[in-house]
Order: structure tokens, then C-alpha cells, then sequence
């Protein structure tokens, strides 16, 4: 993060309601809204981690992801899921998001935010008794905008080293 320190109470509550409010959108499966706050020059990485000793000095597989996407191939997922043809959405999944630990320092330009958070994501399909959790931290750089902020950068750094769910969209 930023060597800059000054960030106001306000700023910070204003990044933490959106993150609040951007999780109730993806727990609503409201996706189009959510596409409706990325910057245009999205990148939304979710990186493959290892186990490794000790010494390592990441557990990070360079070049290697889960997903690595930008706002266009999010709004071709958006759109996907909005066709008859979104088969592993049908019937949608429930999902709950728990956002916390909110860490808010200066981005690299005055308009933008480094935000570290952590993230405990809950899945549901259907009516099986089976369901998904996730842990991770984010990495986030929120642009602010004029008419709120824009999720510019996000990298997901999941606890899991294998991801048993099935589909991870």
C-alpha cells in the first residue's frame, strides 16, 4: 500500500458501505447492477496457491489462476447467466457474502483506494444438503467516480489450495 496515511473516517465508511452493498448485490444475483460498478479497465484475478515451506516466500502460482478476467469477459459471464444456456445457475445458486477486516490506504493516483479485506463466501444449489465455503482475502483499488466508486483491481487470494466446488462463477 501507499506510504500516504491520511484517509478520513468518512472515506473509509463510504468504501466499507459499498463493499457491504456490492456483496448484497451478488447475494441477489443482481449481476447486471454489479457490472455497472467495475471500471472499464477491470482486472479481477484469482491466482492458484500452493502449499509451501515455511521459507517460501509466496505461495502464489506465478502465471497461473482460477480465474483472470476483465470487464469484458465478466460481461460475457453476466450475459451467460442470462441465457436459458447458464445450466449449472439453473436453479441459481444462494450465496452469502461476509466482508470484514476493511483496510483502506491511498492508491497510487488521489482518486484511488487500496482496500485489503477479508471475504467468507457461502453457497447453496438446489435442495442438497451440500454446500460451498470460501475464504480469502481481497485486494482491492477502488477508483472513485462521480457517481460513487468503480472496482478497478481485485485480486482474490482464497485460503483453499483446491477448490471443490464445482463451479466456480
Amino acid at each position: 500500500m501507499s506510504t500516504q496515511t491520511q484517509i478520513s473516517a468518512t472515506t473509509v465508511r463510504e468504501i466499507t458501505d459499498w463493499l457491504y452493498m456490492e456483496a448484497g448485490l451478488l447475494d441477489a444475483g443482481r449481476y447486471r447492477e454489479w457490472l455497472d460498478l467495475v471500471a472499464e479497465d477491470l482486472s479481477y484475478i484469482v491466482p492458484l496457491r500452493v502449499t509451501r515451506e515455511r521459507e517460501a516466500v509466496t505461495d502464489v502460482v506465478e502465471g497461473m489462476t482460477h480465474m483472470d478476467d476483465d470487464a469484458d469477459s465478466m460481461e460475457m459471464r453476466v450475459l451467460r447467466l442470462e441465457t436459458e444456456y447458464a445450466w449449472a445457475e439453473d436453479p441459481p445458486s444462494r450465496s452469502r457474502h461476509f466482508v470484514t477486516n476493511v483496510q483502506v490506504a491511498p492508491g497510487d493516483s488521489e482518486d484511488e483506494f487500496e482496500v485489503t479485506s477479508n471475504l467468507l463466501l457461502y453457497r447453496t444449489r438446489g435442495d442438497v444438503a451440500t454446500y460451498d465455503v470460501l475464504s480469502g482475502e481481497r485486494k482491492d483499488v477502488l477508483r472513485r467516480a462521480v457517481d460513487g466508486f468503480r472496482l478497478a483491481k481485485r485480486v482474490v487470494l482464497l485460503d483453499q489450495t483446491t477448490i471443490m466446488t464445482h463451479n466456480l462463477a
